[in-house]
């Protein structure tokens, strides 16, 4: 079975994270977030990927080269022109070696999602239709593509993003096509298979089927929910073949943590990273080369590349970019955001004890 995902977003949402690195590419839990996707599709079934690429795309090659270490055969097609989900996909359609009839399953670079991916095929080919859509439950489905389905599992409507919403089931990001339907979209032209493509199917009277999982389901797109993913894959809460053992924290061999620091919620410490005696991880990650001084508190916050935390910092939902340093007692909170290699001097006064 072949796969096509989506991964040539510039992931605006998630910066200073994606100036240097694709956001697929960021580490989470121990590998690039794109890894967890590509194993558990492995899993699925999927021997052939295309990786629909842009922003960086030399960085996916360079790591992942012909995908055989993942058990795959992985080839590249690098959009020059932003084409959209729709036009992105039948831009590496040539690549894909399926039949007409097959199934072919389109992934979004940036969903994690533990959601039974053989299921949702097997169910393609049960149902007849033409596309199935993983579809799943939120409470506020405003910020998402809602859809409206009957008994039977059937597609009726399908609205992007609107502020007055047709049901709580949202578009999950995953997608099993049949190849002719990859082949039907325009080529070289800018379409949304969200805004075009599925509702022009309804419209035609073709049968579009629903898979619809109460599975963790998590959109990748900001600090936070990055964090909230790789410390859920490190503790076990959805799981991953490319985390073969989990708990309340991973640790990469080359790391150093003292052992008067505390470690936990999850985090995940990189090589070459660097924690102090009495400082405190917790639901975070560090990346290599970075140092989190003595008894400095980072909390549900990325410490990037060569980043340095100094003594009594407190970090709580934040992300400090690669080679920024933050000197002794600064306090950064509620989504503050350092710029890579930004340097801010020492506090003078030091904390109260209760903070």
């Amino acid at each position: 079975m072949e796969a096509v995902v989506l991964v040539g977003g510039q992931g605006t949402r998630l910066r200073p994270l994606t100036i240097r690195t694709p956001k697929p590419m960021l580490p989470v839990a121990g590998v690039p977030f794109l890894t967890h996707k590509l194993a558990r599709a492995r899993a699925a079934g999927v021997d052939h990927v295309v990786l629909a690429t842009s922003y960086k795309a030399e960085v996916f090659a360079a790591h992942f080269g012909d995908g055989s270490a993942l058990g795959l055969r992985i080839d590249y097609v690098t959009e020059t022109e932003p084409l959209g989900t729709g036009g992105g996909i039948r831009n590496v359609a040539d690549r894909l070696d399926s039949s007409p009839d097959d199934p072919v399953l389109v992934l979004n670079g940036d969903v994690l999602s533990g959601h039974d991916l053989a299921a949702q095929v097997a169910a393609h080919r049960a149902s007849g239709a033409v596309a199935t859509l993983h579809l799943v439950r939120v409470p506020d489905p405003r910020a998402f593509g809602s859809v409206v389905i009957d008994t039977d599992g059937r597609v009726l409507e399908f609205v992007e993003k609107s502020p007055e919403p047709v049901s709580d089931l949202i578009n999950a990001g995953t997608y099993v096509f049949t190849r002719r339907l990859i082949d039907e979209i325009p080529v070289g032209k800018v379409v949304s298979v969200e805004r075009e493509t599925f509702p022009g199917l309804l419209d035609r009277g073709v049968v579009i089927h629903s898979y619809v999982e109460a599975s963790y389901w998590l959109d990748l797109g900001t600090p936070a929910a990055f964090v909230h993913a790789s410390a859920d894959l490190v503790r076990g809460v959805v799981s991953s073949p490319a985390v073969p053992t989990t708990g309340e924290r991973l640790i990469a061999p080359g790391a150093s943590v003292d052992a008067n620091a505390t470690v936990v919620g999850g985090s995940y410490v990189e090589s070459g990273a660097v924690i102090g005696p009495g400082a405190t991880i917790d639901g975070s990650v560090v990346l290599t080369g970075a140092h989190v001084g003595a008894g400095a508190t980072v909390k549900a916050s990325v410490i990037g590349a060569a980043a340095s935390i100094g003594p009594d910092c407190r970090v709580v939902d934040a992300v400090v970019g690669d080679g920024a340093s933050v000197g002794a007692r600064n306090e950064l909170v509620a989504g503050a955001r350092i710029w890579p290699d930004v340097v801010l001097p020492d506090v003078a006064v030091r904390f109260s004890t209760d903070r």
